[in-house]
């Protein structure tokens, strides 16, 4: 059976360090690819789609997304947490509003609209590598559902954007997620890597996309390989 989304919510919290060192010091969310702000375009994908409410976490630079508002009917949800932990924290600083939820990356491009108003079921939206890759790569049964998570593989499908926890799904990862929170161990843990390890009593599907739908950009190199247009920021003389 099918339920509407109740909210789509976007982390765009963290330090990005590795990225944000090349870009000049803007936050991966708010950098342009093809001529557009990734967030912009996927706030406006997200509202196509008649997403009813839609939530950033912010954390670091929170002060630079704020003209978004003025833009858009977004919220806005404090992630105090995002120097000492990892996305795990800006999950659980969504905790109360987290039902038939999309949860998305501020750092994703999307070629085409991936979101839809009415889902049956949770997913992780999955690419194929054809060779070796680094990503998180998938184990599925016959009906797609994940079963195993493995950092790293050949000829898989993995992980690679936005995710859709339908309610259900939810209560399970919250109710796993605050009883394990204060755990030291869990500090440095993405929100993944928790769901890895409860495979059992969390099910979700991979939904499988095309090669050049959704990307990703870890690095600005990564950027500038998908828009050769994108502009480096000039390093200053003091650097």
């Amino acid at each position: 059976m099918k339920h509407k989304v109740d909210n789509a919510i976007i982390m765009a919290a963290g330090l990005s360090s590795r990225f944000t060192a090349q870009s000049g010091g803007i936050p991966k969310g708010l950098v342009r690819a093809k001529g557009e702000v990734l967030l912009e375009r996927q706030i406006r994908q997200l509202l196509e789609a008649e997403i009813p409410e839609i939530y950033l976490v912010l954390g670091h630079k929170a002060e630079d997304f704020r003209y978004l508002k003025d833009l858009f009917p977004v919220n806005f949800i404090y992630n105090t947490d995002y120097v000492g932990r990892n996305n795990n924290g800006s999950i659980y600083a969504a905790r109360n509003i987290l039902r038939n939820s999309y949860i998305c990356s501020a750092d994703n491009y999307f070629v085409e609209n991936p979101f839809e108003h009415e889902l049956e079921g949770s997913y992780y939206a999955a690419v194929y590598a054809d060779g070796e890759t680094e990503e998180w790569c998938l184990a599925l049964d016959e009906d797609d559902y994940i079963t195993g998570v493995t950092i790293g593989g050949s000829k898989s499908w993995y992980m690679m954007g936005h995710v859709y926890w339908d309610e259900d799904f939810s209560r399970r990862f919250m109710a796993i997620l605050e009883e394990e929170y204060n755990l030291e161990k869990t500090r440095p843990l993405h929100w993944e890597a928790i769901y890895m390890e409860h495979l059992d009593t969390l099910k979700m599907k991979a939904r499988k996309y095309p090669a050049g739908v959704i990307y990703e950009f870890d690095t600005v190199d990564d950027l500038c390989a998908f828009d050769p247009d994108y502009q480096k920021p000039e390093k200053s003389s003091a650097e």
